[in-house]
């Protein structure tokens, strides 16, 4: 199943054409940073396999920490990826970023020492102090 995508202005659209790993909830300060929000939405995907249709000249990346880069849209500042030297295969896409409903829900919340604490985690996904990187999107 293809996923089609775009940033908040739609100066970059993307099609994903591969599988998608679980979603991943990231209560780390950086992507509550990066976000603005308690958290990061996220899922493994195939670097191969994503195409940018529009705006790709428009993609920028920032190194946030060294060997993990987030892609994001110069002109509207979307988040649309994040990175790591050590899984060039992968990227970590965001699916705030996609146009249609995935059918599925999020698997689980990682870096939940980090929380914020004006938000609760209220539902009963496993929770992990740490996160895995996986190079196998199912």
């Amino acid at each position: 199943m293809a996923h089609s995508g775009r940033c908040l202005c739609g100066d970059i659209q993307f099609q994903y054409g591969g599988p998608l790993g679980p979603v991943v909830l990231c209560h780390c300060k950086q992507c509550q940073r990066a976000h603005g929000s308690a958290f990061s939405a996220s899922a493994p995907a195939q670097a191969i396999h994503m195409q940018w249709l529009i705006g790709a000249d428009q993609l920028k990346e920032y190194a946030s920490s060294p060997g993990k880069y987030r892609g994001f849209c110069g002109r509207c500042g979307s988040q649309l990826y994040s990175r790591v030297d050590a899984i060039p295969a992968i990227l970590r896409l965001r699916v705030g970023a996609l146009e249609r409903p995935l059918g599925k829900i999020a698997a689980q919340h990682v870096h939940v020492a980090a929380q914020s604490d004006w938000f609760q985690i209220t539902d009963s996904l496993p929770q992990f102090d740490k996160t895995e990187r996986t190079n196998d999107p199912h």
